[in-house]
């Protein structure tokens, strides 16, 4: 292939059909030979977000002089040497250079911190090199490439998609949005914003669930994450409220001590006639009694002892006055998601024809039990609890794993939150193995899979919303219709009656899932050929962080405001 120029870009690649696209940046679904990605990667750059140059270290530390009172310390400690008071020059003079120490060492600590966070977030990518699929350094990569994603990968580079299977990405990083996004090869509108192209997957974002292949359309700074760097970093600096403070009231006493000096030497000479030199002298000494040299200093201590107790909570902090700013905030505006709750699912409640189950424990953790009415329940004793758990575990894709002592999950919220509660139930999915799949599409709503049980029969397995299973062909399930909430016997479970919406600022989301089994000659079957053996719903809600206040004391804190 012929790169006819190495330089092409393609702007509003999410308009545009796949082939425009790869006509575009002179490439094909065959991917670049190594050759021309190696001129595009001279011509580009490397696909990296530049970083702004550092100070050296002597700057760096002599930054921390540029204060207010410090400028003060100075000025008293050239007083003393004027007064020959040599003890008290030294010991002004080490107190601003500790003062800049300390905060010379705490930036020190907080940019080696960044910088291995940097190095742990490498990522590799899987490339369509010389017709061949490979690994590659994601910082290789350049317009034209053709990469291929999954679930669980990171998006290497702002991509057009050429083939998507039930492709779902999480970007949160860009768009705010926690619930993952839809994606597809269709063009969408120009003017499309940046949560609506679909066709577009973005660099940084998350891949939750299904495949992808896509050609690289910008790499680096040129890529939507980069732009959004970039226009941070044109951000400008503001003072904190303590600086603003601190040099307020350094003015302040300058002024102060300055027009109470020439008061002293006015009152001195035209009232007392005192000699110039002794005038001198006092006037100087009392300018050196007026600076508060133990001010500096004492600020900085306490800001370095702020520092500690967030590094003990895992924040880091790269400049001392930044703690005070943190203390300063009186009103914090932010979603949900990942702040007041951990941006993890739970299920709360399973509801089936003969009764409700509450679920304990939060989160992806799967410590926690099954009961009903107070009492544990075994999953072998109850069928209906069974049917519900193995569909929802087995239909299912979600990963949920235990990393560092922390409960993961690769792939969606919603199916993570019910691989924990087979987990929690003690059932393990590996026992019904896959044969097929149709994966979950917001058209039909519903995901299915065909599996062999522990017995050897071959079973079908749906799960989705109510509205996607009802499109189901078995025509055997009844019309859900309230349970017996009193014996927790008979019934069948009534969707709008589901009770586990106790979190204020929570949605609650109900599936409900099918068991079906392929008819055989001793099954009783519907007219359209299906057997439906279990209908529930499960109700899920993000679990809070244990450091969020009870949801009634956190609106009554809103209101007072």
């Amino acid at each position: 292939m012929t790169v006819t120029s190495a330089e092409r870009t393609v702007p509003d690649a999410h308009s545009l059909r796949a082939d425009a696209v790869l006509e575009a940046l002179a490439a094909d679904a065959g991917g670049l030979t190594t050759a021309a990605a190696q001129d595009r990667l001279r011509s580009h750059g490397p696909n990296t977000i530049p970083e702004p140059p550092a100070d050296p270290a002597w700057k760096r530390f002599l930054s921390h002089f540029d204060d207010i009172l410090i400028y003060i310390l100075l000025a008293a400690a050239a007083l003393k040497v004027a007064l020959g008071e040599w003890v008290d020059f030294w010991v002004i003079l080490g107190v601003a250079v500790i003062n800049a120490v300390i905060g010379y060492v705490q930036e020190g600590r907080a940019e080696q911190a960044l910088a291995g966070i940097r190095n742990m977030l490498t990522d590799d990518a899987q490339v369509l090199r010389d017709g061949e699929w490979g690994n590659l350094p994601a910082e290789n990569l350049v317009p034209g490439d053709i990469v291929r994603v999954s679930a669980g990968s990171k998006v290497p580079a702002d991509l057009r998609l050429i083939e998507a299977s039930n492709l779902r990405v999480e970007e949160a990083a860009l768009t705010g949005e926690a619930v993952p996004s839809s994606k597809a090869v269709d063009p969408v509108a120009v003017h499309a914003g940046i949560g609506d192209r679909a066709s577009m997957l973005f660099s940084s974002s998350l891949v939750s669930a299904g495949q992808g292949i896509g050609v690289v359309t910008a790499t680096g700074a040129n890529a939507e994450i980069g732009r959004i760097t970039s226009l941070l970093s044109a951000v400008d600096d503001l003072d904190t409220p303590l600086t603003k403070q601190i040099g307020r009231f350094g003015k302040q006493l300058s002024l102060v001590i300055a027009v109470m000096a020439v008061l002293m030497v006015v009152i001195g000479k035209v009232l007392h006639g005192m000699p110039a030199g002794e005038l001198i002298s006092a006037t100087i000494g009392f300018a050196v009694a007026a600076i508060p040299e133990g001010l500096p200093a004492l600020v900085t201590i306490t800001l370095a002892l702020g520092v500690q107790q967030m590094a003990r909570r895992n924040a880091i902090v790269r400049n001392l006055p930044a703690v005070e700013t943190l203390g300063s905030v009186t009103r914090i505006c932010s979603d949900k998601t990942g702040t007041l709750t951990t941006n993890e699912m739970t299920v709360r409640t399973v509801v089936t024809r003969a009764g409700e189950y509450a679920v304990k424990g939060l989160g992806y953790n799967p410590s926690g039990s099954i009961e009903l009415r107070g009492v544990d329940v075994d999953l072998a004793a109850r069928g209906d609890l069974r049917s519900v758990v193995t569909a929802m575990s087995v239909v299912n894709d979600a990963v949920v794993t235990e990393v560092d002592g922390q409960w993961t999950l690769v792939g969606e919220p919603t199916e993570g939150a019910l691989r924990t509660l087979g987990m929690k139930a003690g059932f393990d999915p590996s026992t019904y193995p896959r044969t097929a799949v149709l994966p979950f599409d917001s058209a039909h709503k519903y995901m299915a899979t065909a599996n062999t049980t522990p017995e050897g029969h071959q079973v079908v397995l749906v799960k989705g919303a109510p509205t996607g299973c009802s499109t189901v062909p078995d025509g055997s399930c009844r019309r859900p219709g309230p349970p017996n909430r009193s014996t927790g016997t008979g019934g069948t479970p009534g969707w709008t009656n589901c009770r586990a919406r106790d979190c204020g600022y929570s949605p609650r989301r109900r599936v409900r899932s099918r068991s079906t089994r392929r008819p055989g000659p001793s099954t009783t079957t519907t007219s359209r050929g299906w057997c439906c053996s279990a209908c529930a719903g499960s109700s899920i809600r993000r679990a809070l962080r244990p450091s969020v206040p009870s949801p009634p004391a956190t609106r009554r804190a809103s209101r007072s405001r």
